[in-house]
């Protein structure tokens, strides 16, 4: 994946779902396990970039609304 290129957060999770059910198989040799393994990192990288941007984003939403405040989300998935 190319910089780019870049996929949409949701996609790249659905992809990385795949990545986790094609390795979990077991039907993989080692290369194509590194393969997917090393596609699955940038597509982690990415993730995390994307949701550090939105993070940002909602703190400035949040400042401009007066109040500053921080809310911990609470992520259960």
């Amino acid at each position: 994946m190319t910089a780019e290129k870049e996929e949409s957060f949701e996609k790249s999770i659905v992809r990385l779902e795949k990545i986790v059910e094609d390795m979990e198989s077991g039907d993989l040799d080692l290369d194509k396990m590194i393969a997917k393994f090393e596609e699955g990192q940038a597509l982690i990288k990415l993730c995390n970039k994307k949701l550090n941007e939105v993070e940002k984003k909602v703190e400035v939403l949040v400042k401009k609304g007066e109040s500053i405040t921080t809310e911990e989300i609470d992520s259960d998935d």
